[in-house]
């Protein structure tokens, strides 16, 4: 069995699928604790952003280095390509990314890690009016009512039905899931014309220069750098280089459902690592609840999706 055929594998595919879900729930801490590392402020929006921006350009070129190594062109990808890749790198990274950093700054991690697991529901929903053979079915119209039902539950108040809910908390992370979910429709027809891998170092780095753009320009400036506040933003760059690359390589060589349905793992990561790391409340009824009802959801949703389904 060949080095890479080794993805197929049962227990490759378990392991490496739950180490990319691990890498992408603990963003969530990494990047509250990179706020107070780097001594960012709730409020300081301009820094928050040149802390994003570099972090998606270190991505980026991880990402375009290791296509250029591994023999790929990442120049020469043909008529309309830049175009592509600049569209794709403003939405799906940089006004991503302008959304979810300062909602993370505005509530807590836990809250943070279950809200944005919206966007599995709100891809199933914009994928039924995109795409001919990828329609709602009744165990995806029932996993979205479930997975919503458990993003209110979340954000109900104390002692009250009244919601715990702000707009540039939670509201900015639903939007960077909704954001997300209509640019990787877009990305998946882009991908089409040429390597995922290339395309999405590209848009990472295009959408992280964005970042870095409107941070200075509106006078935010990155500072505190030690070791240790400098390790993390590298770890963050890797952690998103690293999880695409594995998940890409997971999906070349298995089907698309025995893959997508990991993804109910990321908001138990996120939550529980939140609350590990950041010293955030996770037993709360309401947290628990809410993770049981997300999580049940994106496995309703993800556990019927076709071979031919969104990669």
């Amino acid at each position: 069995m060949g080095a890479v055929s080794r993805f197929a594998d049962r227990k490759v595919l378990v392991a490496v699928a739950l180490l990319c879900c691990l890498l992408w729930g603990s963003s969530y801490p990494a990047i509250k604790t990179g706020y107070a590392w780097f001594g960012i402020a709730k409020g300081d929006i301009p820094t928050q952003l040149v802390f994003a921006g570099w972090r998606f350009v270190g991505a980026g070129l991880i990402l375009l280095a290791w296509a250029a190594a591994s023999g790929r062109s990442i120049v020469a990808l043909g008529a309309g390509a830049p175009r592509q890749l600049v569209v794709l790198g403003l939405a799906q990274t940089a006004l991503q990314y302008v959304f979810f950093y300062v909602g993370v700054a505005h509530t807590t991690g836990v809250k943070a890690s279950i809200m944005n697991a919206t966007g599995t529901f709100f891809s199933v929903l914009l994928a039924h009016w995109v795409y001919h053979n990828d329609r709602l079915s009744h165990a995806k119209a029932w996993g979205c009512v479930v997975g919503f039902a458990g993003v209110m539950v979340v954000n109900l108040g104390r002692g009250s039905l009244d919601l715990d809910f702000t707009l540039l908390g939670e509201g900015f992370v639903v939007l960077a899931a909704l954001v997300l979910a209509g640019a990787s429709i877009y990305g998946k027809q882009v991908s089409q014309r040429m390597d995922s891998v290339v395309m999405t170092g590209w848009q990472l780095a295009i959408g992280g220069a964005a970042l870095l753009a409107m941070g200075w320009g509106a006078g935010g400036s990155l500072t505190g750098f030690t070791l240790a506040s400098t390790t993390l933003l590298v770890y963050l760059a890797l952690l998103s280089s690293a999880a695409f690359s594995l998940w890409s390589l997971l999906l070349k060589h298995n089907r698309v459902s025995q893959v997508t349905v990991f993804n109910f793992t990321v908001p138990i990561f996120g939550a529980a690592l939140s609350a590990v790391f950041l010293d955030e409340a996770l037993w709360e009824w309401k947290n628990l609840v809410a993770l049981v009802l997300v999580c049940g959801g994106i496995w309703l949703v993800t556990r019927d999706v076709p071979a031919s389904g969104r990669a």
